[in-house]
């Protein structure tokens, strides 16, 4: 092995890359205005949804009840009347349409149980599921505090104190930036250096390779670390610039650990890159693949839910996968402020696994090498 070939052969690929303005455009996009999106779009939170207010009581309590919908959870009510209701939410209008039927302050003072109706556009099942149970807290809590006038607190033998760490507001967009850099980490490293070997064949240029006095090691070596290089640099941009500087999301730990975390693990996704490059034949199958292989990665590794609410079938197996020790060593690194004697064990496990998908790769590099031509 020779340190010069490896070093010529990954500063090839970078210039390869340069040229191809596809890859370019998705490596900008994936860590700028993905991020960007990924963490104010929020699609499964409750954010500016439309609601609309027939009170048909007009007393002290229903205006009290219309006065707690406001941004950024709910955009200000629509006062409207019963006929405009049904024709309002069949236009698409209204998520919610709260219905607050005559004397129900009356009837509330008097010990009844009167109904609110509260009509919601299940075709919005993300705002509908979430703001539902949102609005019946909400009035529960408004109807409780005009009855006692204040002293609620003095009829409960017990408070909470609440107190959320690492996220004191509960912004759900500190969460999914961080993760959307996390996932696309993974994408990109497994893209690129996938591409990277399937183009050698479909341009021709792998026959030089062949004869060229050079070890599949090489190879293979400078691939994994131009495209680990190129991703490295585009993670630490967008977690510097895009994350803490456009986001103001606060990170807690050392950037510089995590960018060690985040070079571990491109030593493993690379390797994986490689080796699904070796199985496909064409960019399409590789795409093909890709979904088979990113979509699990991703959506198992706790970065969308947290394990523990997982099948243990699919704990103990996704504890092979280097996205599960890539989310767990980021989110207490970056979250949390760990250090190195905290995430020591996924550094380990990242090594452990990166070494093998290493290996494996190599292993089919060599044995397919000679029919790429």
């Amino acid at each position: 092995m020779r340190i010069a070939n490896i070093l010529h052969l990954g500063g090839k690929e970078i210039r390869g890359l340069l040229r191809d303005p596809t890859m370019l455009v998705l490596i900008a996009y994936a860590f700028s205005l993905a991020i960007y999106m990924a963490a104010t779009a929020m699609p499964e939170s409750l954010n500016r949804a439309p609601i609309a207010i027939v009170d048909e009581d007009q007393s002290p309590l229903s205006v009290r009840i219309g006065a707690a919908f406001y941004p950024p959870h709910f955009t200000r009510p629509a006062m409207i009347s019963q006929a405009e209701m049904d024709s309002r939410m069949d236009a698409g209008r209204d998520t919610f349409a709260l219905n607050i039927p005559p004397e129900f302050q009356r009837d509330v003072l008097a010990g009844r149980a009167p109904a609110i109706q509260l009509n919601v556009d299940a075709t919005r099942m993300t705002q509908a599921f979430t703001g539902s149970a949102y609005i019946q807290t909400m009035i529960g809590n408004e109807v409780a505090a005009f009855l006692q006038r204040g002293a609620a607190a003095a009829t409960t033998p017990v408070g909470l104190a609440l107190r959320a760490r690492f996220n004191p507001q509960l912004k759900q967009a500190w969460f999914g930036a961080v993760m959307e850099v996390i996932n696309n980490v993974t994408v990109l490293a497994i893209i690129l250096t996938g591409a990277a070997l399937i183009r050698e064949r479909e341009h021709g240029t792998i026959e030089h390779l062949l004869v060229m006095p050079v070890t599949p090691f090489e190879i293979m070596t400078g691939k994994l670390w131009s495209m680990g290089l190129v991703v490295l640099v585009a993670s630490a941009f967008s977690l510097i610039i895009v994350v803490q500087g456009l986001l103001a999301v606060p990170i807690e730990g050392s950037i510089a650990l995590f960018l060690l975390g985040t070079a571990m693990h491109l030593f493993a996704t690379t390797s994986m890159g490689i080796f699904l490059g070796t199985i496909a034949r064409s960019m399409p199958q590789f795409g093909l693949l890709l979904m088979l292989v990113l979509l699990p990665l991703e959506m198992l590794s706790g970065s969308m839910t947290p394990r523990e609410s997982m099948p243990m079938l699919v704990q103990m197996v996704m504890y092979w996968a280097p996205t599960t020790h890539f989310v767990i060593l980021a989110q207490a690194i970056l979250y949390r402020g760990a250090g190195l004697s905290v995430v020591w064990p996924q550094f380990l496990a990242l090594g452990v696994i990166g070494a093998g998908l290493f290996g494996a790769a190599l292993l089919r590099f060599r044995s397919s090498i000679g029919t790429m031509n």
